[in-house]
C-alpha cells in the first residue's frame, strides 16, 4: 500500500526542517503516534532508531523505525520494521522564499494475517484521512497558529 500526502507551509524550507527533524515533537503533530522512545541516546540523523507506539480508533501497535536517510533540509527517510513494514519519507521542497511544501510518503505492506493487500485496500483511505489531519496539526504548529 502506498499512500503520499503533501501540505503547503507558510515558513521557510530552514523553519520546516527545524520542525521536521525534532523528531521527539512528532507526537505532537501526528494524532496516532502515541510515544516515541528512542534506542540509545542518538536523536537525529541516520540510525536513529525508534519504538513509536501508534494507535488509531481501537488498533494500536508499536513500529520500529529506523532513520536510513538524514539529508537537511531536504530529505529524511525511514525503514519499518514490527506489524507493519515498509518504508517512509518526509520531503521539503522550497517554494520561493517563504514557503515549503510538505510531502510524507509510505509504502506499508500488511501482514496476510491481517489480509495482506485486501486488508491494506481496507486501512488506505484511513490512513490517508490521518495523515492528512496530521499536516494540518503540523501545519499549524509550525506556522504559529
Amino acid at each position: 500500500m502506498q499512500v503520499s500526502v503533501s501540505v503547503p507551509l507558510q515558513v521557510s524550507i530552514g523553519e520546516a526542517w527545524e520542525k521536521l527533524s525534532d523528531l521527539e515533537d512528532h507526537v505532537n503533530w501526528m494524532a496516532d503516534a502515541e510515544r516515541i522512545d528512542f534506542e540509545g541516546e542518538l536523536r537525529s540523523g541516520p540510525g536513529v532508531t525508534m519504538h513509536v507506539l501508534t494507535r488509531i480508533g481501537p488498533f494500536s501497535t508499536t513500529d520500529v523505525i529506523k532513520v536510513v536517510e538524514w539529508e537537511p533540509p531536504r530529505l529524511i527517510r525511514v525503514e519499518h520494521t514490527g506489524l507493519f513494514t515498509g518504508h517512509g519519507a518526509f520531503h521539503l521542497a522550497p517554494m520561493g522564499d517563504s514557503a515549503t511544501l510538505f510531502t510524507w510518503e509510505e509504502e506499508i505492506l500488511f501482514p496476510w494475517y491481517l489480509g495482506g493487500p485486501i486488508g491494506a485496500g481496507f486501512a488506505k483511505p484511513v490512513l490517508t484521512l490521518v495523515w492528512k489531519r496530521n499536516l494540518s496539526r503540523l501545519r499549524r504548529s509550525v506556522e504559529g497558529r
